[in-house]
């Protein structure tokens, strides 16, 4: 993709559906005069009343209890400098966006046109009433330690500079581990900080909280090693000030067994990394580009560990693996400030998760084949599903502890299951699928790619890496549409069937379909008719191996583009049936529902291999399949026979496959409610389990669930996955939107990914 389309692409990002990136939605009824009268007027002079008798009561009657305030004027926007509060909007929204959707907080962004420190703090002061905790974000140095200082004195809600704080928290922990690793102590290392702003100091005082010595710590700015005898310094650089005969970067370099860089590019040579301790520590932390390269400083020291903040390279030191949780765990317990010990908290809490066995859905997401604790993985991966649980509790306990919190929690089990409730312990579904699409991309045929939004989507595809498209359809129309929308790819390859200068391969294929459907009633004639039609055409492709991929069902009906993909691809060794599932992203994580396209009224043996193959495709995503088994009776409860089936099916899994965790049948309210299903049924084998997967009795119900939770709740949807053919084909929905059929396309190729390692094991 050219810079322009780039550009271009992330500015319709910001502008459509609606400009911005976040919304305040309705979090009660209004749908009659009853509910708005409760809303406004008369009723809501009952909870003003309270709140009036007692301010608390705000934290009862209205959102302040999730709501924090991202709030900037704009004067150290990252990568952009002083580019004031209105063009700083984007940037804060953004924040507002990374706090939602992983700690599930509430966010209004505020621009403060202001850079006079007082004029900045009376402004937050005044509007503090309303939120539960302040962010304070891109506020330039020096006046940014004065701006925090002040209001966390002055203001009984948390407040945290993230640009401090952050990198200081995310860091810590990485450190201690990365000083573990190396079989050194914190009290000993000796710590090179290049880099002075907000950042700087506040990684390097909480590395002293850890054990850190002020004799041992070095720290530069733009102006050279920051020692005593200096003139002018800021408060917060004569605390770092040291007395060493140390003049030089190289000097400091010496010998040293921590490099902390949060300053500019390039300033690290190989000759100052040699001449570090063994097993040196290297933070080079300044974006998008380090102090000195990944691939050069891992090939001048074989024994270093490295960090950065690049996503790229191993251990990104990602504010995101903090700041969320940090207020999460603050808000929960009403806590008056975030102190010191519960920074440290969060701290040992990231420590000790980098420690912990990896969800394989983790290794999935980064390309790992098994991420173990060392050199290359010192701190979690921002997209681990477990630190909702983990972070927040330890800063919750530590805020407990230290006397700052305003209410307890007691029951600390039941917290961290709201907790994963309240985000879903995976939902990071989609990044993950295209993670894995990208480690190894396949041809895919997109048999209806004269259609706009299937090009759209062949391009994204191609422009990021997770497939090669081939593009079927009418060659023309196709080659017009991609001038239209600036797809430039001189590699991909464009195939009308029914166009003359494919007479060859069309023949060729209709000799393959007639020998491998002579004895089913096609004829030769036939084969060479039905090879005009794309989807024949698509489908011989894939068969023949000259693709890996084929997506088809945008403009037509699915039973017309199912009966080519049976005819000549057929059903996997084993497999009686074969099944679609879908997957919707819902609030509370990923929901795969079975069968959703294909087996009308299935018997309870074809009940049971549909759950088989459902999961396996669970499986697929990197996630252990929690499987309820629906009906509209609760384990026995009727003795109808669509119920009847329904116990079957369970009975023969729980006899032939008991490694499947599965139980039925249940009503869905009971399937997905665990405290509900725990309390009515504690001998189920889901106890305590959060099902992630249901499987359905017949196709009305699949069908009619899987569509209604889309619509009602714009929900993102994946599929449906056609699961026990023999080779990767998948239908599109009739008039799916284009970021449907790109997910598809991901299926696809992990689909292909799974077959081709398969095959290569048998």
């Amino acid at each position: 993709m050219s810079k322009e389309s780039k550009r271009r692409e992330a500015l319709v990002y910001h502008a459509k559906p609606k400009p911005g990136k976040i919304e305040v939605i309705p979090t009660k009824k209004y749908a009659t005069q009853r509910d708005l009268g409760l809303a406004y007027s008369p009723g809501v002079a009952e909870p003003c009343k309270e709140i009036e008798k007692d301010k608390n009561n705000a934290y009862k009657y209205t959102n302040k209890s999730n709501l924090v305030a991202v709030i900037s004027n704009g004067t150290a926007v990252l990568g952009l400098g002083d580019i004031g509060p209105e063009a700083s909007k984007p940037v804060m929204e953004g924040k507002g966006l990374l706090f939602k959707i992983f700690a599930d907080i509430d966010v209004f962004d505020i621009e403060v046109d202001t850079k006079d420190p007082e004029t900045f703090i009376e402004t937050v002061k005044n509007i503090a009433n309303t939120f539960g905790g302040i962010n304070l974000e891109d506020i330039k140095a020096p006046e940014a330690f004065e701006i925090e200082k002040r209001l966390k004195e002055e203001l009984d809600i948390p407040v945290m500079h993230d640009d401090q704080h952050g990198t200081a928290i995310i860091s810590a922990a990485a450190l201690i581990n990365a000083v573990e690793i190396a079989g050194k102590k914190m009290e000993d290392v000796r710590i090179v900080v290049s880099g002075a702003g907000a950042a700087a100091v506040s990684c390097t005082k909480l590395y002293k909280s850890f054990g850190a010595k002020s004799e041992n710590i070095v720290m530069l700015d733009s102006k050279g090693v920051i020692r005593k005898d200096r003139d002018h310094l800021t408060p917060e650089k004569e605390y770092f000030a040291t007395g060493r005969n140390i003049h030089t970067i190289e000097d400091a370099m010496k010998g040293a067994d921590v490099f902390v860089g949060l300053s500019i590019a390039d300033i690290v040579s190989p000759e100052m990394l040699l001449s570090m301790s063994d097993n040196p520590i290297v933070f080079a932390m300044a974006n998008p580009n380090p102090e000195i390269d990944y691939e050069l400083a891992v090939k001048t020291r074989k024994d270093l560990i490295m960090a950065t903040g690049r996503t790229d390279f191993p251990n990104q030191v990602n504010n995101v693996l903090g700041f969320p949780f940090l207020f999460r765990g603050a808000l929960d317990v009403r806590a008056s400030k975030i102190n010191e010990e519960m920074k440290m908290a969060a701290v040992r809490a990231l420590a000790d998760l980098a420690k912990e066995p990896v969800p394989e859905q983790v290794n999935i997401a980064y390309s790992e084949t098994r991420l173990n604790f060392g050199r290359d993985y010192i701190i979690p991966k921002p997209f681990d599903p477990r630190l909702i649980a983990k972070i927040p509790p330890a800063v919750a306990k530590a805020a407990i502890e230290s006397g700052v919190a305003k209410i307890p929690i007691t029951d600390w089990q039941a917290y961290e299951d709201e907790l994963n409730d309240r985000m879903g312990s995976e939902d990071k579904i989609t990044r993950l699928l295209m993670t894995t699409a990208k480690r190894n991309p396949k041809r895919i045929v997109y048999a209806e790619a004269d259609h706009l939004d299937v090009l759209k989507a062949a391009q994204i595809v191609h422009d990021e890496g997770i497939g090669i498209p081939i593009l079927l359809g009418r060659k023309d129309v196709i080659i017009e549409l991609m001038k239209e929308i600036d797809f430039e790819a001189d590699n991909i390859e464009i195939i009308d069937p029914k166009d003359d200068s494919q007479k060859k391969t069309r023949d060729e294929y209709a000799e393959f379909l007639w020998n491998k459907k002579a004895r089913k009633g096609i004829t030769y004639y036939d084969a060479t008719k039905l090879l005009r039609e794309r989807n024949y055409f698509a489908t011989v492709m894939l068969e023949k191996g000259d693709a890996d991929v084929m997506l088809s069902g945008y403009s037509r009906a699915y039973p017309s583009v199912l009966k080519p993909i049976l005819q000549i691809i057929g059903k996997e060794k084993g497999v009686k049936k074969v099944a679609a599932t879908n997957v919707l992203n819902t609030a509370k994580g990923p929901i795969f529902i079975s069968d959703t396209s294909i087996n009308i009224d299935p018997t309870a043996e074809e009940l049971a291999n549909i759950s088989i193959m459902t999961s396996m495709a669970v499986k697929m995503f990197g996630i252990q399949p929690i499987i309820a088994m629906a009906s509209y009776s609760n384990f026995g409860s009727s003795t109808d026979p669509n119920a009847a089936k329904v116990k079957e099916a369970i009975s023969i899994l729980h006899k032939n496959n008991p490694e499947i965790i599965i139980d039925g049948e249940l009503q869905v309210d009971f399937a997905l409610n665990r405290k509900m299903r725990n309390e009515k049924f504690p001998f189920s084998k889901l106890k305590n389990m959060k099902v992630n997967t249901l499987i359905y009795p017949n196709l009305d119900a699949a069908n009619g669930t899987y569509k209604l939770i889309k619509e009602l709740n714009n929900t993102d949807s994946i599929g449906p996955i056609l699961m026990g053919l023999k080779k990767p084909a998948h239908i599109f929905q009739l008039g799916a939107s284009v970021d449907e059929m790109v997910n598809m396309s991901a299926v696809g190729v992990v689909d292909a990914q799974l077959k081709e390692k398969k095959k290569t094991n048998e």
